[in-house]
């Protein structure tokens, strides 16, 4: 699943490569992820040219000079890529967007649990889950003292409080867990247990990860968006049965609701 990394490398690729250019083609080969009538979404996208990509949260937010706004979730398996139109398709490209430079956006996604919305600034909080959001992780207001304040209002497992989208915005399972092994939290700590200094070290550890992990994934995909995710860096997060890179000890792995978990159980008592 695309996290804050991946999208922050994609908003920012397409900012240096497609602001500015105008929509001269709209193909919908695969309607399923299209929250909008197929003719209203073609009609109203061909013309329109591209202003700055935003995200929140999950969301990328292509802004558009009449106004609208191009609203892309990718959920589980949404990817993008930015080609000539010879190149190969992706197995269910759902969306081909072409540009007056001869470029085009393409959006694939195997499982079709994306979701493509065509809306106003307005109209995001009618949109299924945006106004349930709370800040975005790299949000300017969520400081410190707002973080605590946040995760008062949760119980439960620390990492289900991390990945809930109600609680902070951006968060997934791969970071979750970076972010965790990072500030020496076991995954299913009940957050009341946390101390003070514990929930300092996770919102320095949020902050710290992502940051960390955008600046790499944004090099790798300098020049490309044809990934499905870049995970090469993680430390922890799938590495199963690896020593663990802080203190040697095997990295433990648990499967639970097909969500996979990875943790050193000596670094995170």
């Amino acid at each position: 699943m695309p996290e804050v990394p991946d999208l922050e490398a994609i908003r920012s690729f397409f900012n240096r490569q497609i602001v500015g250019q105008s929509i001269t083609s709209v193909e919908i080969p695969i309607p399923v992820p299209i929250r909008v009538p197929r003719d209203d979404f073609v009609r109203l996208l061909t013309g329109d040219t591209f202003g700055e990509v935003r995200r929140y949260g999950k969301f990328l937010l292509f802004a558009l000079a009449s106004g609208r706004l191009l609203v892309i979730n990718p959920m589980l398996t949404g990817r993008f890529a930015y080609v000539q139109p010879p190149a190969r398709k992706r197995s269910r490209t759902c969306l081909i967007i072409g540009l007056d430079s001869g470029n085009e956006i393409r959006y694939a996604d195997l499982r079709l649990m994306g979701r493509i919305y065509l809306t106003t600034p307005e109209g995001l909080q009618t949109l299924p889950q945006f106004p349930e959001m709370g800040p975005d992780v790299l949000s300017p207001e969520l400081t410190e003292a707002a973080f605590r304040q946040r995760l008062l209002h949760h119980r439960g497992q620390i990492k289900s409080i991390l990945t809930n989208h109600r609680f902070v915005a951006g968060i997934g399972n791969a970071y979750s867990d970076e972010i965790l092994w990072e500030a020496r939290i076991h995954p299913y700590r009940k957050r009341t247990q946390l101390s003070d200094e514990e929930m300092s070290a996770l919102y320095r550890a949020t902050h710290s990860v992502i940051d960390w992990a955008t600046a790499i994934v944004s090099e790798k995909m300098r020049d490309s968006i044809d990934y499905a995710e870049w995970r090469d860096h993680l430390r922890v997060h799938r590495r199963g049965g690896e020593p663990c890179p802080r203190c040697g000890a095997t990295i433990s792995e648990i499967t639970a609701g097909q969500r996979v978990t990875s943790f050193c159980r000596r670094c995170q008592p």
